[in-house]
């Protein structure tokens, strides 16, 4: 399940990936994908930790 869950936060960081390089060149710095790589998967650790934080309030929710 954590595969599924990784597949999906990626779809959603890729659907935002444009907006995120408009910013970033707006800035100066060049967007490359040698640098989107760590972010990738230091936003992948984030999304995993926010999705098991909301499933353990939605369970206490439920009882």
């Amino acid at each position: 399940m954590q595969n599924d869950k990784t597949m999906e936060f990626m779809q959603l960081a890729m659907k935002y990936m444009p907006e995120v390089k408009e910013e970033l060149e707006k800035s100066g710095i060049e967007l490359s994908l040698e640098m989107v790589q760590p972010f990738m998967n230091l936003f992948s650790k984030v999304m995993n930790e926010a999705y098991e934080l909301g499933k353990a309030d939605a369970l206490k929710e439920q009882e």
